[in-house]
């Protein structure tokens, strides 16, 4: 049996070309002589005499050959015949784009999801926020229920593996912080409040919220991705088959490591800027390092300490349960761990930011400026 179809054009006694098609004309076969078939462009007759199998592709390259070159087909057999003339009624010119739909039904359409999402949304989110309110309810009405060795570890991971990236990243930012205000300072011979601008600004906004969207980004991800391989795996569902709860075990201890380790390293952040500004003071301005540290004591109010430290544990709660509460939505395939790991940070830091502007709304309205 031949392998693949094959054709010839046979000149015939009156001179037109006759095109003769043999082997097996079947939709596995057709890559090799499907565009050669394309290029000819005259023939008398199309001969299928020789075909030893076609199918209905076949049948539609017959008919579509017969058609263009306007030549009769010879040679078919009862089960090509058959075929071919299934496939005749069948148009060629089918739209395979959809029609554009209206301006005026699309963007209403698209809207009213996006509000029917985003409802569904908040209505899951809150869902969730209860469940993680339930398994703390229950942590403190038995101790012994929150795991400890999960805690230490995210602890751990959240905190002590941070320190190092987090200290460099505020250490520069406080570099910055100083020599941009200096400059603007110097205009008018006020560079000694460059002391006041970095301690306050480190202390009261920059220090907490830059480990903030650093931790949403290192740590908030990691929640999302270790959670979400977790339940494709099935480790969630078989978790809850022995009798333990993936809220006690899995996202407590991720969210009570970010509260915590939030507020302790948005300090240290601080204080690692003003150590950078401190160094630039020395270098660049001239103020001495003690000098400059010293002074932070006097200019900058103990006021702006606690309202880091009090923006600290919030940021560390919305980090944590977004993490979670992405991870624990995937579902599917492993697409879905990137999609929802993306999607834990961008909400984190998003919610971040807006939690900052309404603290800073919030503080100047009750006097903590």
């Amino acid at each position: 049996m031949t392998a693949s179809a094959q054709f010839t054009l046979e000149d015939q006694a009156d001179g037109a070309a006759r095109l003769v098609l043999s082997g097996r004309l079947i939709v596995s076969t057709l890559t090799s002589v499907e565009s050669k078939l394309r290029a000819v462009d005259a023939a008398s007759v199309v001969d299928i005499s020789g075909l030893e199998e076609v199918d209905t592709v076949g049948a539609w390259i017959v008919y579509r050959l017969s058609r263009d070159l306007d030549a009769p087909i010879e040679g078919a057999s009862p089960e090509a015949e058959r075929l071919i003339e299934a496939v005749k009624d069948t148009p060629d010119d089918t739209q395979t784009v959809p029609p554009e739909e209206p301006l005026a039904t699309k963007v209403p359409a698209e809207v009213g999801t996006a509000v029917l999402g985003g409802i569904s949304g908040t209505q899951q989110a809150l869902s969730f926020l209860g469940a993680v309110v339930l398994a703390i309810f229950r942590v403190i009405r038995h101790p012994s229920r929150l795991r400890m060795t999960a805690l230490v570890r995210q602890l751990q991971l959240v905190g002590v593996d941070a320190l190092f990236i987090i200290g460099m990243m505020s250490f520069l930012v406080g570099i910055v912080i100083a020599q941009q205000g200096a400059v603007q300072l110097q205009q008018f011979g006020a560079e000694i409040y460059t002391i006041n601008l970095t301690g306050r600004l480190a202390l009261r906004e920059l220090g907490v919220l830059m480990t903030a969207i650093m931790v949403a980004g290192r740590s908030g991800s990691a929640f999302a991705a270790q959670i979400g391989t977790m339940k494709l795996t099935e480790e969630v569902d078989a978790m809850r088959t022995i009798g333990v709860d993936p809220m006690e075990a899995l996202v407590l201890p991720r969210v009570i490591a970010c509260v915590v380790m939030l507020t302790l390293l948005g300090f240290y952040s601080s204080v690692i800027s003003i150590i950078g500004g401190a160094v630039l003071g020395q270098l660049a301005l001239g103020i001495p390092f003690i000098t400059f540290l010293s002074r932070i004591k006097e200019v900058v109010p103990v006021l702006d300490l606690w309202v880091g430290l009090i923006k600290g544990p919030v940021f560390g709660l919305i980090i944590g349960m977004t993490g979670c509460y992405q991870g624990m939505k995937v579902e599917g395939n492993s697409e879905e761990v990137g999609l929802r790991t993306t999607k834990a940070v961008v909400e984190g830091i998003f919610m971040v930011i807006v939690l900052d502007a309404f603290f800073a709304v919030f503080f100047s309205k009750i006097g903590w400026l």
